[in-house]
């Protein structure tokens, strides 16, 4: 936008032809936004706010009188304050290089000052304590032109070649030297002592190896000796190990002789006898069994044959009653008894000579003949009873 200024960020922006708030203060400061200027009747100047250095070589002396040429840094800047800026700007506006020049003379000053306060040895030794006091000496100093200190770093310093620092330091350095030295001497002697002791165990390992090897030799030619002596003895234990052996082994063979002997004869023997009594065995319960069935079939054969004559018998009974002088006495009921009565007597008769063919001592005979003999005495029978 025309009219519109935006300063950089570390830039203070100085806008001058107006009344501004800060009494006394030629312009208007302008830092983190833009400002809007109006042509023809403002001017804008720029400060710069970025970090600024300033290298001071003095030479200053001592409280003990010695001259010595101190190097310094300072790191240094103008301050964010609006009142910093406009106590910078009206010094250092027009020309803003003087800020390095102007603080290195401030702080070269306090550096002699501070310095002749102090001795040498406390300058080397304590470079922080010199630094402290010269940032606090000139803190006020700055502040009146709008600058602040950040840092301030004694670089060197230097004596100009009086010779009052190296003799400062030549009692440490000779302390240190001797230091050294002593410490190198204890370093020799311990090596010198670890030689002679590593010189030791090797004498020592020499002369116990030696012993072992003159041990080990005597233990050889002891056992060749002792073996020499009892060559003869083990030689016959070896030979009774090896009878001992052999013996094992034919005995061993023997067993498996004995074993196929079994396997290959004896069992095949025994096999075969039980084959042979088995069979007999089947064979005979055969024969018995076949017997039986025979006998079973004969007495039922004859059983059949007997019933089958059962008729026979009783007709024959009858045959004989027919000549017979035989009273009736109950009509119809008594020729039923009658009947019944032949029957009967045949059924006995049939008995009678199944248990006569079942004896031990008895004699088939045709069924005809053992039929026709006890009728007569069936007749008597009913004969009495009839009378009765």
């Amino acid at each position: 936008m025309f009219g519109y200024r935006v300063p950089a960020p570390d830039e203070a922006m100085l806008i001058s032809g107006g009344r501004y708030g800060i009494k006394g203060a030629p312009f208007k400061v302008v830092t983190g936004h833009g400002a809007f200027v109006l042509p023809l009747f403002r001017k804008v100047r720029y400060l710069t706010l970025a970090m600024l250095e300033a290298e001071v070589s003095e030479q200053c002396v001592t409280k003990q009188g010695i001259s010595l040429t101190v190097r310094a840094v300072i790191a240094f800047k103008v301050g964010n304050d609006d009142e910093s800026i406009v106590n910078a700007g009206q010094r250092f506006l027009s020309d803003q290089n003087q800020m390095s020049t102007l603080a290195g003379r401030i702080f070269a000053g306090h550096l002699r000052s501070i310095i002749g306060s102090m001795t040498v040895e406390e300058i080397v030794t304590e470079r922080q304590k010199l630094a402290t006091e010269v940032l606090d000496g000139s803190k006020g100093e700055m502040a009146k032109i709008g600058l602040i200190v950040d840092a301030l770093q004694i670089q060197s310093i230097d004596d100009m070649n009086s010779g009052y620092i190296d003799a400062m330091a030549a009692p440490h350095n000779a302390a240190i030297q001797r230091q050294a030295q002593i410490a190198q001497a204890q370093a020799t002697q311990q090596a010198a002592e670890a030689q002679q002791e590593s010189q030791r165990k090797q004498a020592e390992y020499a002369r116990q190896t030696a012993v072992a090897q003159a041990g080990y030799k005597a233990e050889v030619d002891k056992a060749q000796a002792e073996t020499a002596q009892v060559g003869p003895l083990a030689q016959a234990q070896a030979t009774m190990s090896v009878l001992a052996a052999q013996t094992e082994l034919a005995h061993r063979q023997a067993e498996l002789r004995q074993r196929q002997l079994l396997a290959e004869v004896i069992k095949p023997a025994e096999a075969e006898a039980e084959k042979v009594r088995v069979l007999a065995l089947a064979d005979a319960e055969r024969t018995r069994i076949m017997a039986e069935a025979a006998a079973s079939n004969n007495r039922v054969a004859l059983d059949r044959m007997l019933i089958e004559q059962l008729p026979q018998i009783v007709r024959e009974a009858a045959a004989g009653l027919a000549g017979a002088n035989v009273s009736v006495l109950n009509g119809a009921d008594g020729l039923s008894e009658l009947a019944a009565g032949l029957v009967g007597q045949g059924l006995t008769i049939l008995e009678s000579v199944k248990k006569g063919l079942s004896g031990s001592g008895a004699t088939e005979y045709p069924l005809g003949e053992q039929a026709a003999t006890p009728a007569p005495a069936a007749i008597d029978s009913q004969r009495e009873q009839g009378g009765q």
